[in-house]
């Protein structure tokens, strides 16, 4: 699929309607990319006012969530679209599914970052949740932005980032966990760390989770299940 072939219709107005469930989609996605590097701010400059923020933007991804679901079960029942266009129905559900989880995720780490700001300083982890942090917020621009120009080459590099993010946050716990191990006065602080880059891992599974998504739209292959090799 490319965006020749998405303008194609015989209907201006499923034209339209397509267009609408594709420009909602990428406002949540840019929502929650944004939710995402504030949570890990928040927790990063122990600042409960910015995770507080955070947490009153779920509320809102929630809403887009049900919203954009609607749409998409509407355009479905009234234009029974078949082929690309149901394809990019479906995918748009999927990753709307895939984008609120994300939210939760946010929402998680700034529940830690406001539990953190009141327990005090961790001299460990902080820059470990930044840079994963920076990592899986890349790897969500690039979903989206694959979504937008149906590029399945960036979305296959999306795929492929994941595994380096797996990669920092397994170093990044067993360096916390030997932290918590050699000084006991910190294990509380160490575990919402951890429950944080745990979130963060989660979010980048998700980023992978739309980039494949993607891959489908475009070549109308599903490579859920298939190594990187293949891919």
């Amino acid at each position: 699929m490319s965006n020749d072939e998405f303008a194609q219709h015989i209907s201006g107005q499923f034209n339209s309607e397509l267009e609408e469930v594709r420009s909602h989609l990428l406002a949540m996605g840019g929502m929650v990319e944004k939710q995402v590097e504030d949570a890990v701010s928040s927790l990063v400059n122990a600042d409960s006012v910015l995770a507080l923020e955070v947490l009153t933007t779920e509320k809102k991804i929630n809403r887009m969530e049900l919203a954009i679901d609607e749409e998409c079960t509407r355009v479905i029942a009234l234009r029974q679209p078949a082929a690309s266009d149901l394809r990019l129905l479906v995918v748009t559900t999927k990753a709307n599914i895939d984008l609120e989880r994300m939210g939760d995720e946010a929402s998680k780490i700034a529940k830690m970052a406001i539990k953190l700001s009141e327990d005090g300083v961790l001299p460990k982890g902080y820059i470990e949740v930044r840079h994963i942090g920076v990592h899986v917020c890349a790897m969500l621009h690039d979903a989206l932005d694959a979504f937008a120009r149906f590029d399945a080459n960036l979305a296959v590099q999306v795929v492929h980032e994941d595994k380096s993010v797996d990669m920092e946050y397994e170093s990044a716990m067993r360096q916390l966990v030997t932290f918590m191990m050699e000084d006991p006065r910190y294990i509380t602080r160490v575990l919402n760390v951890l429950w944080s880059l745990r979130a963060l891992e989660r979010i980048g599974d998700h980023a992978r989770n739309i980039a494949e998504h993607v891959i489908y739209l475009v070549k109308g292959r599903d490579v859920r299940h298939q190594s990187l090799d293949t891919l």
